[in-house]
């Protein structure tokens, strides 16, 4: 009798730890973006959980008076950038040179407020949960090449696309690592020039699709590099 129990209690442990394993692996593949075999692509439904992050502030954003004052434009925005969609430069010193960002970075940048030092609102992180902001950003000490090549930026997308006048327009970017659309285009440090008018209206993917044309390029040429290696 006792060994029937002890197997019964073997056999509850075993289906229970794979049950386990089963929906932490399910859990974990939620939000991934290609299907593992590779072979057909998951929907894109998960980016779009990012444009309600800042959801709360955006009657905020509607009432806010119009910064006129406002420096950043899109100029600016374009030349703290290497290439089109590369993350920005860091225009200023940094607090340390060992620090890797998080908090130093997020006490300005999570939410946008007034840096008096700059007499400037900091522009607000689309992805405030990736802490190792150093990582992908590095702080700008040059403003010419340390040797000249070739290399040329490519011409910045149309910012304004749509299919029929009056149509909403595209979004002319990838959304990785932008899925939150209110910290770039709402709120006093939104450049002008994509600044949306109805930032109340918070689920912006129902009406704004991806231009998945740029997304195609970018597979054409990793498929051509595996080729070549």
């Amino acid at each position: 009798m006792k060994r029937l129990y002890l197997i019964f209690l073997f056999i509850i442990i075993l289906v229970s730890g794979l049950f386990i394993v089963n929906k932490s692996l399910n859990s974990s593949m939620e939000y991934s973006d290609v299907d593992p075999s590779g072979k057909y692509e998951r929907p894109d439904i998960p980016k779009e959980l990012g444009v309600f992050e800042r959801s709360d502030l955006a009657y905020d954003y509607e009432n806010m008076p119009e910064n006129k004052n406002l420096k950043r434009d899109l100029d600016l925005y374009y030349s703290r950038r290497a290439y089109h969609g590369a993350p920005p430069f860091i225009p200023h010193a940094v607090k340390s040179e060992r620090s890797m960002g998080a908090n130093t970075c997020l006490q300005c940048h999570e939410n946008g407020g007034f840096v008096e030092q700059f007499d400037a609102y900091a522009p607000v992180a689309p992805h405030p949960d990736k802490i190792n902001c150093r990582q992908c950003h590095v702080e700008q000490k040059e403003n010419t090449l340390f040797k000249q090549t070739n290399w040329k930026k490519r011409k910045q997308e149309k910012f304004y696309v749509n299919a029929l006048p009056g149509s909403p327009p595209v979004i002319p970017h990838q959304i990785q690592m932008r899925e939150n659309c209110l910290s770039c285009h709402a709120g006093p440090s939104a450049p002008k020039a994509i600044k949306v008018s109805h930032p109340e209206r918070v689920n912006c993917r129902q009406c704004h699709a991806a231009n998945n044309q740029e997304v195609t390029k970018i597979k054409e040429l990793t498929s051509f590099y595996r080729e070549v290696r």
